[in-house]
């Protein structure tokens, strides 16, 4: 009896480094996706610097360098162009957007998830500071909207209103 429990005691104890490195193995800390199940939440701000250019009267398109800031503190970087169709006169030195990125659907984050196209209506003005806002939706597969709308600021001598297209693609 003695020889049966010294046996079954050395049996559990071989299990049990087994039982904790299963234990263990679990998702990276730190993973680079994470999934949105429910619609509408905030998941972080895209701040961007737009190049300054001229507006050519019934559009523009300038380049456009952005960081995304997910509610996790992660940060991602995107390359890309905004332009307008509409009016659009005067000419601006590089100017700053920002807005708030919500899902329209259930959603990944992460990894360059933000890239591709979006779309929506735009107005701004300056004579010296000036002042923008841009609502906008789409992504790759439209479930992204960019809201509820942008701020913008920058400076020249510029009246712009119409639909504006904004390029995201993700820098590696």
């Amino acid at each position: 009896m003695k020889n049966l429990m010294i046996l079954v005691a050395a049996a559990s104890l071989g299990f049990v480094p087994v039982a904790e490195a299963a234990s263990q193995h679990k998702q990276p800390k730190h993973a680079t996706q994470q999934v949105v199940n429910e619609p509408r939440q905030r998941l972080g701000t895209l701040s961007c610097e737009v190049a300054g250019g001229a507006g050519m009267i019934i559009g523009s398109n300038k380049a456009i360098d952005c960081r995304f800031k997910q509610q996790s503190g992660r940060v991602e970087h995107y390359t890309g162009s905004i332009g307008k169709l509409g009016l659009d006169i005067g000419v601006t030195g590089k100017s700053y957007l920002s807005w708030i990125v919500v899902n329209t659907a259930p959603t990944r984050v992460g990894d360059g998830a933000l890239a591709g196209t979006y779309v929506g209506a735009s107005a701004n003005a300056a004579l010296g500071v000036g002042l923008g806002a841009n609502a906008l939706v789409g992504g790759n597969s439209k479930n992204f909207a960019l809201q509820p709308l942008s701020g913008g600021t920058g400076t020249g001598v510029n009246v712009a209103a119409g639909v504006s297209r904004l390029q995201l693609n993700a820098a590696r």
